[in-house]
């Protein structure tokens, strides 16, 4: 796993980048107070679904409905994460009880989840202690295509070469720590 301070830039279809427009992309959460007001404009039907999102990289949490696109929701810019995540309200007070790292417009590594847990404290939102449902994203360095590897099994879909067992996505590069 990668350490925390990655950023990943977008590595998905260039017509779907082509859907960003400035200043329309997720709304940013800095604080409880911010949550509580994004939150409670949000439909009784929406809360039932996961939402888009994305850390940006000034360690920001920015949402955007389950149907959005992750570059859509991080303005275009490179992000320190992105998934989808999930909140209901418990014992008095939101919580996180779904949270990925499924968005295969940014690819990201395992390693992105210190900056998802920062977010969300910093929100002050009950969160679990990582990802509730973990994506392993590898390129294949022979056919070049973008692979989830599942159960384990580290071989490329397209073409059965072997992937490699470290994050290899393009568009990775270090950001602020």
């Amino acid at each position: 796993m990668t350490g925390s301070g990655r950023l990943f830039s977008y590595v998905g279809p260039v017509e779907i980048a082509g859907l960003v427009r400035p200043g329309g992309g997720g709304q940013r959460i800095r604080s409880a107070a911010e949550f509580a007001a994004w939150v409670s404009a949000q439909s009784t039907q929406e809360l039932t679904e996961p939402f888009t999102f994305v850390i940006d990289a000034a360690k920001v949490l920015r949402l955007a409905p389950r149907r959005s696109e992750h570059v859509v929701c991080a303005d275009g810019q490179a992000v320190l994460a992105a998934g989808e995540i999930m909140f209901r309200r418990e014992s008095g007070r939101w919580a996180v009880v779904e949270v990925s790292n499924q968005s295969t417009g940014y690819c990201p590594d395992l390693g992105s989840w210190p900056a998802v847990a920062a977010a969300l404290d910093r929100a002050e939102l009950a969160r679990p202690p990582g990802f509730t449902h973990e994506v392993v994203f590898r390129r294949c360095p022979s056919c070049h295509e973008l692979n989830i590897v599942r159960e384990e099994v580290f071989v490329c879909v397209f073409c059965d070469e072997d992937l490699p067992l470290e994050w290899n996505v393009e568009g990775g590069k270090r950001g602020p720590a």
